[in-house]
C-alpha cells in the first residue's frame, strides 16, 4: 500500500492524470485491476522456466537471478507470493523486444549502417565482463576485457580477417587506466607494458597482475578487521545504523513496497517527483531524533581536503584505525593490495546518493529519496561492511585469476608521462626482466583507450586515495582533462598529446608493429594524429557501447582504429 497524504499527488493511468486531492491517510492500492491480474494460466512461467525461455529467445545464457532482478526493479511483474513466484512470458516477450536483433536493427538506424555488432559482446553478461580481477576496484572510462581479447587472441572471423598478435609477444598500453590490457595480455600468454600519468592507476593495474601470498593477505586481513571491530566497541555508529536500518525497514515496506512500487513507476502510474520527495521530508524527523539520541556527528569541522568533506567524522576515524594497520604489514605486496581493498572501501563510503556516487554533486548528510533503488535510502556511517564485503571479494577474485587463468608471463605498468618515458630505461630499474625481453624483441604493438577531449579529470575520481596515500598528483599532465573542455584549444592540446605518446612508443615498437586506438572520436582528430606521427589508418572497426548506466541508455558508438607504420 501507498498512503498519500498530500494534495495534487499525481497518478498517471494510460488514458488520462486524475487528481487526489486532500487525501488523509489514504490507501492508494498497488494491486493491478482483476482484469489485469486475471492472466490466462499458460501465460505464467516459475522463474525456473522463465530463464530457461529467455535463455532460448536470446541466444545466451539466462539465469533465474537474472529474472528475479526483473521482477525486483519492476521491469516486469511479478505473480503469485514468494513460495511460488511466476511471471507473465507476453511481459517477459514485451521486454526482451528490444534484444535479439531489435536493437541491433535500432541502433544502426541511429548510428549508421556500418556498425559492428559483433563488438558490442551482448552475449556476456556482467559477471563475465567483470570477471576476476577485472572487478578489484571502480574506474570510470575503462574498456571491456573481451574487447581487448578480440583484438589480442588469435581467432579470426568476417570481421577480425588476420591475427595481429601471438603468445609470448609484448603488448604496450601507454594509456593504461585500471590496467585491463595487461590482464588480459597475461590471460592470453603474451607479455605487457603499461604507462599512466597516475600514480594511483598505476597501483591499481600492478596489483591486478600481482602474483601474492593469499594466507598472508587473509592473516593480515583478518588482523585489520579485529582491529577496526575493537575501535567500533568504543562507538555508537553501529547501534544508530541497526536501529537507523530497522526504521527504514518499516517505512518503505509500508511505502515503497517491492516490486509493486517500482513496476508502476515503470508505467508511468506513479508521479515518482511528487511522491518520493513527499516521503522523504516524512521520514527526516525520525532520521534526526536517531543523530540526537545516539550522538552522531554529522559534518567536519573543515572541508580543506576530499577527505574532509565527503565523509562523516566517524567515517574518518574508521579509516584511519585500518590504515594505520596496514602501515604496520611488512609484506610489500600484501600491503598493496589491502590499500586497494582500503581504497575500494572508502570510495563506496562516501557521503553522497547512490546514483551519484560516481560523479559527486554535494555531500548529502542525510537520508534521502533514492530513485535509483525505489526507496528512502541513507549515506553511510560506518566502513565495516563494506570492508569485509571488499576483502572477501577480492581474495576470490585473486584466487579465480590465479586458479583459472594466470599464465607464466610478465606485466608491469609504469608510472610516468608518455611523452617523454624512456621505456626501457624505467623498466630496468622496475622490472629488469621485462626489460630485456624489451630489448631482445621489440614490443609488437599497442592496445590502448586514450582518454577523451574534455571528459573525465583522471586523478579527481580518486581524489580520496590521493588525499590518503599521500600520492603525488600530476593532473597538468593530463591529456584531455575535463577541466581543459572541449574547446579548439583544448582539442588542439589533445591532439599534439596522443601524437607525442605515440611518436615516443614508436622507438620500441618492431618493425611491423600494429597499433589499435578505442575512442570516439567525434570531431576526427585521429586521421590528424595518424599523419603526425607517420602512421597510417588502415582500418576501422565501429562499435555500439552498451550496458550503460542507468542515466545514460542513448545509442552510443566508438571507434577501434587500427593503424601500422606508412
Amino acid at each position: 500500500m501507498l498512503k498519500v497524504k498530500k494534495k495534487n499527488i499525481r497518478y498517471k493511468t494510460k488514458r488520462k492524470t486524475r487528481r487526489i486531492s486532500r487525501v488523509s491517510e489514504q490507501q492508494i492500492p498497488l494491486q493491478t485491476s482483476l482484469i489485469e491480474s486475471e492472466k490466462r494460466e499458460s501465460d505464467l512461467l516459475d522463474i525456473r522456466s522463465a530463464a530457461k525461455w529467455a535463455s532460448n529467445h536470446l541466444g545466451k545464457n539466462v539465469t533465474s537471478s537474472n529474472i528475479s532482478y526483473l521482477v525486483q526493479y519492476g521491469r516486469i511483474k511479478k505473480h503469485g507470493n514468494n513460495g511460488s513466484l511466476q511471471v507473465s512470458l507476453q511481459e517477459l516477450k514485451d521486454y526482451y523486444k528490444s534484444f535479439n536483433g531489435h536493437r541491433e536493427i535500432s541502433w544502426k538506424d541511429k548510428l549508421g549502417k556500418d556498425l559492428n555488432w559483433t563488438l558490442s559482446f551482448d552475449q556476456y553478461k556482467e559477471a563475465e565482463t567483470t570477471k576476476h580481477v577485472h572487478r578489484l576496484h571502480p574506474y570510470k572510462g575503462k574498456f571491456i576485457p573481451q574487447l581487448v581479447e578480440y583484438f589480442l587472441d588469435n581467432h579470426t572471423d568476417s570481421f577480425k580477417k588476420e591475427v595481429y598478435f601471438h603468445k609470448g609477444d609484448i603488448i604496450l598500453d601507454p594509456f593504461c587506466g585500471s590496467g585491463t590490457t595487461l590482464v588480459q595480455a597475461n590471460e592470453l600468454g603474451m607479455h605487457a607494458i603499461g604507462i599512466d600519468i597516475s600514480a594511483f592507476n598505476a597501483l591499481i593495474s600492478n596489483c591486478k597482475i600481482k602474483k601474492y601470498d593469499l594466507l598472508d593477505v587473509q592473516k593480515e586481513i583478518q588482523r585489520i578487521t579485529f582491529s577496526l571491530k575493537s575501535f567500533l566497541t568504543n562507538s555508537h555508529t553501529l547501534q544508530f545504523e541497526e536501529r537507523l536500518l530497522q526504521e527504514l525497514y518499516k517505512f518503505n515496506n509500508e511505502f515503497f513496497p517491492v516490486p509493486e512500487y517500482k513496476y508502476k513507476i515503470k508505467r508511468d502510474e506513479i508521479d515518482e517527483e511528487t511522491y518520493g520527495p513527499t516521503k522523504e521530508k516524512e521520514f527526516l524527523p525520525i532520521f534526526k531524533k536517531l543523530v540526537k539520541e545516539y550522538n552522531i556527528e554529522i559534518r567536519q569541522s573543515k572541508e580543506d581536503t576530499f577527505l574532509d568533506k565527503w565523509y562523516f567524522p566517524h567515517i574518518r576515524n574508521e579509516i584511519e584505525c585500518v590504515f594505520n594497520e596496514i602501515k604496520k604489514i611488512k609484506n610489500i605486496d600484501t600491503k598493496k593490495i589491502i590499500s586497494v581493498i582500503l581504497s575500494r572501501t572508502i570510495r563506496s563510503c562516501r557521503a553522497t546518493t547512490h546514483a551519484d556516487l560516481a560523479t559527486l554533486l554535494e555531500p548529502v548528510t542525510t537520508t534521502y529519496y533514492c530513485a535509483k533503488h525505489g526507496k528512502i535510502c541513507k549515506p553511510l556511517f560506518s566502513i565495516l561492511k563494506w570492508w569485509e564485503t571488499y576483502a572477501k571479494d577480492t581474495i576470490y577474485r585473486l584466487s579465480q585469476f590465479d586458479q583459472k587463468y594466470r599464465t607464466n608471463t610478465i606485466q608491469y605498468c609504469l608510472t610516468g608521462d608518455g611523452k617523454t618515458i624512456d621505456i626501457v630505461d624505467a623498466l630496468q630499474k622496475k622490472n629488469p626482466e621485462l626489460a630485456k625481453l624489451v630489448k631482445k624483441q621489440k614490443i609488437n604493438g599497442i592496445f590502448s583507450s586514450p582518454p577523451y577531449v574534455g571528459l573525465i579529470d583522471y586523478h579527481e575520481q580518486h581524489a580520496y586515495a590521493y588525499d590518503l596515500f599521500g600520492f603525488k598528483r600530476q593532473d597538468e599532465l593530463e591529456i584531455g582533462r575535463m577541466k581543459n573542455g572541449q574547446g579548439k584549444e583544448a582539442k588542439d592540446m589533445y591532439v599534439s598529446g596522443i601524437s607525442e605518446v605515440l611518436l615516443n612508443c614508436k622507438k620500441y615498437l618492431a618493425k611491423n608493429y600494429n597499433v589499435f586506438l578505442v575512442a570516439n572520436d567525434k570531431w576526427n582528430l585521429y586521421p590528424i594524429i595518424a599523419e603526425k606521427t607517420g602512421m597510417k589508418i588502415v582500418n576501422q572497426f565501429k562499435r555500439p557501447v552498451l550496458n550503460r548506466t542507468e542515466k545514460d541508455k542513448g545509442a552510443y558508438s566508438e571507434i577501434i582504429f587500427h593503424l601500422k607504420g606508412e
